[in-house]
């Protein structure tokens, strides 16, 4: 069985959501909020020390069509430099409409805006990593031993 950790990078918040490959089933865990990418580092890096994933899952933002946008370059730089950090597998993931996915799960549920927006991050973080387990990977990093 392999455990996985799913991040949503974000600006201002940066979900994670936990799962496993043998029940498929994703997981939201929690939400980072903090612009200070210092800081988001620190913390993802307690959450891995506290959870020890096997592999890492990042969303990729891709556009329409499948495209890569701005923001691609910026979640692939990041992917990478986890890998070299933590020496663990980084897969990336499509991430499009997963926001939409959290918003649609909360609709009815009767949360504040707050309380929503709290959420949103490790929800959508959830649903990337379910993508993840039914597509696959679009780009894996990993950092070969002896280099």
């Amino acid at each position: 069985m392999t455990r996985y950790l799913c991040i949503d990078l974000g600006d201002k918040r940066t979900g994670l959501a936990l799962g496993d490959d043998a029940t498929k089933i994703a997981s939201p865990w929690f939400t980072i909020d903090t612009r200070s990418p210092d800081e988001r580092l620190r913390q993802l890096a307690k959450a891995i020390d506290d959870e020890s994933p096997d592999e890492l899952v990042v969303g990729l933002p891709l556009l329409g069509g499948g495209r890569e946008g701005p923001n691609c370059k910026k979640c692939r730089a990041f992917a990478e430099s986890l890998a070299t950090r933590f020496g663990k597998r980084v897969h990336m993931a499509d991430e499009r409409l997963t926001s939409e996915v959290a918003d649609g799960q909360m609709s009815l549920t009767g949360l504040t805006h707050e309380q929503k927006k709290a959420r949103r991050d490790a929800l959508a973080a959830a649903a990337i990593l379910s993508i993840f387990f039914e597509q696959g990977p679009i780009d894996t990093y990993e950092v070969l031993s002896g280099q």
